[in-house]
């Protein structure tokens, strides 16, 4: 599945599992390495940088800036392999 495909997706999921949030999609051209989503519901926020498959490789940054907006909040790489499971700690991370 290409990468584009299954972000589109995602994004209609978590729209659809958290009615009211908001899925804004980052510039990759404004700060390089800032993951591809980032998911506001009510006063918490969640960030995601959408791969293809688990094995992907990962652009300079990105590593270092899904670390750092996990300290934040929370922020993780996502794929078709792991999506239940980030969509399982979203909803912990939003209590929704």
């Amino acid at each position: 599945m290409l990468e584009s495909k299954f972000q589109s997706q995602l994004i209609r999921k978590i729209k659809n599992e958290f009615p009211g949030c908001m899925v804004l999609k980052n510039d990759p051209t404004y700060l390089q390495g800032v993951p591809d989503l980032t998911v506001f519901c009510g006063n918490k926020w969640a960030a995601l940088e959408v791969k293809k498959s688990k094995n992907a490789s990962h652009r300079p940054n990105q590593n270092y800036y899904v670390d750092k907006m996990n300290r934040m909040s929370y922020a993780t790489f996502v794929y078709p392999e792991n999506e239940k499971e980030v969509l399982a700690e979203l909803h912990k991370k939003f209590k929704v």
